[in-house]
């Protein structure tokens, strides 16, 4: 399938965005890749037109209207304090329907942290649990109990909208499969889910290749997540600005916008691995193939590249990821990299559209302001090479030579959406020097080009950290005093370890300090 998101593609014609921490860093990359040919002024120029031919966008520039909020930091310094629910609140009956768990304990825990000063608590709104059963049958009981009870103990809410399942992470603790209608059809037709070059499918996320495609009982996917969204807000309204403060769309695994490139929970993948291209169910390929076409290359559309690596190969002699005739600054590893995530950003932009579109009117009101939230993963591993691997598989592509993230957070500034970004826990010095981390690079890019962009930031932890060390580095980097300070932060997740005596005695000190003006 074409892409329809408008040609929100961009060229490799981007300004090369070192910092002098990589420079300083240079020595420790794992090779060294001639830039003589490929910088000119400061600018990383390429032969490439975009892959979507006369449907392109160049980078956008000051003359962009962004329809993000100014951000005015210096009128507010407080972060409000979200607590996403415990993985497992939600379980099944005898007759498989969904309840909450733990009912009288979970009030109790509510209770206590908002005597702590907790501003809201983050829920997971599972498509997988609503629309369980059979299209447009959707059933909001369970959410529409829970937000009374979040309401009722005094708390506001982040509803994260998650079109994902998350069996495969729920370590053993139940977890949300997607709408077993949807599951129905996967039986039949694999191709609804990402594959990878073995033919292994994900059933986490359809692929966005079938966005465009009506094969989910008359509807696309795209179609399938706006219904979802309207329903959502046609039963939630009195809510809306006044309990839910935030809603994040979900727009990829576990919620994030990246390709399933680092499965967790099944066997394939292990932390550091590069992980693998995840192109290779029948709609992605029938687009690539087009995309190869227009640029007079065909053979480029047969297949991802094929000198990669697998899911837990290191960067150091992977072709691709090194300089060469077939690597990743080639013709050939260009135009695939630019198709990749030129996908993706095209898959954010037209669920962003619509959702920005459903929830114009709450946000144009003062009085029921509801803040519009996408993901990023945390991609932070082999951050410190010049290829970015990981990064590259998930769909970022963030290399030494190129800025990935930008365009992403461009068409989140286009539709009003803040940048949810992870890792604010954690410190490069705690992280394996042999697999060249950098979470605190990844912060500072993101830091960036959010006040590039003017878009607001909402941050959250990728580890659990309960300890003074790590909630104090919370704190310090939602006050960066080099960035904007965080619109509010999402601590993940409730769960007993908070309750415990130690770890609750610095989580409140904490929460009391992220509570106050600065």
């Amino acid at each position: 399938m074409a892409c329809k998101c408008g040609g929100y593609y961009y060229t490799l014609n981007a300004k090369a965005s070192f910092d002098r921490d990589l420079t300083k860093k240079r020595k420790f990359l794992l090779w060294n890749v001639p830039m003589i040919r490929m910088f000119t002024g400061g600018f990383f120029r390429s032969k490439w037109r975009s892959i979507a031919g006369k449907r392109r966008i160049l980078s956008m520039d000051d003359r962009e209207k962004s329809r993000s909020t100014i951000l005015e930091s210096s009128k507010d310094k407080r972060v409000p304090i979200f607590v996403m629910m415990p993985m497992d609140i939600f379980t099944l009956d005898a007759s498989g329907c969904p309840r909450i768990r733990k009912l009288k304990a979970l009030t109790v825990s509510l209770r206590a942290l908002k005597l702590a000063g907790v501003h809201g608590i983050g829920v997971e709104v599972w498509w997988g649990i609503v629309e369980r059963f059979s299209p447009f049958d959707y059933n909001w009981s369970l959410y529409e109990d829970l937000f009374k009870l979040v309401s009722d103990s005094g708390l506001k809410l982040h509803v994260a909208m998650s079109f994902h399942s998350n069996i495969h992470s729920s370590n053993g603790k139940g977890g949300v499969s997607l709408p077993l209608w949807i599951l129905e059809i996967g039986d039949v037709n694999k191709d609804i889910y990402y594959r990878d070059q073995h033919g292994f499918s994900n059933n986490d996320y359809l692929t966005l290749g079938v966005d465009h495609v009506p094969l989910l009982s008359g509807r696309t996917a795209l179609q399938c997540y706006e219904d979802f969204l309207l329903s959502f807000v046609n039963k939630f309204e009195p809510f809306i600005g006044s309990v839910i403060e935030e809603v994040s769309i979900g727009l990829g695994p576990s919620g994030e916008l990246r390709y399933p490139a680092h499965p967790f929970g099944d066997g394939r993948w292990k932390f550091p691995g590069i992980g693998e291209f995840q192109c290779y169910d029948k709609y992605m390929m029938e687009d690539l193939k087009m995309a190869a076409c227009r640029e007079g290359k065909p053979q480029w559309g047969d297949k991802g590249p094929q000198n990669a690596g697998c899911y837990n190969s290191f960067p150091s002699g992977v072709p691709f990821f090194e300089e060469g005739k077939e690597s990743f600054v080639s013709d050939y590893g260009r135009f695939f990299l630019e198709w990749y995530s030129g996908r993706l950003i095209c898959h954010a932009d037209a669920i962003l559209a619509k959702a920005a579109k459903i929830l114009k009117k709450y946000q144009e009101n003062e009085q029921t302001s509801v803040m519009l939230v996408a993901k990023i993963g945390g991609i932070y591993w082999w951050y410190q090479t010049v290829s970015h691997p990981a990064e590259l598989t998930a769909g970022y592509y963030n290399t030494a030579l190129r800025d990935g993230y930008d365009p992403v957070v461009s068409v989140l500034s286009r539709h009003g959406a803040a940048l949810h970004i992870p890792c604010l826990e954690m410190m490069d010095g705690e992280t394996p020097p042999t697999y060249l981390c950098s979470p605190e690079g990844l912060l500072k890019q993101a830091w960036s080009v959010s006040k590039k962009r003017i878009v607001n930031l909402i941050g959250r932890n990728t580890t659990e950290r309960l300890d003074k060390t790590g909630l104090w580095k919370i704190r310090s980097n939602c006050y960066n005093p080099q960035a904007e300070v965080v619109r509010s932060f999402t601590f993940f997740r409730m769960n007993d370890s908070i309750f415990r005596v130690d770890n609750w005695n610095n989580f409140v000190p904490f929460v009391r300090m992220m509570s106050t003006d600065l």
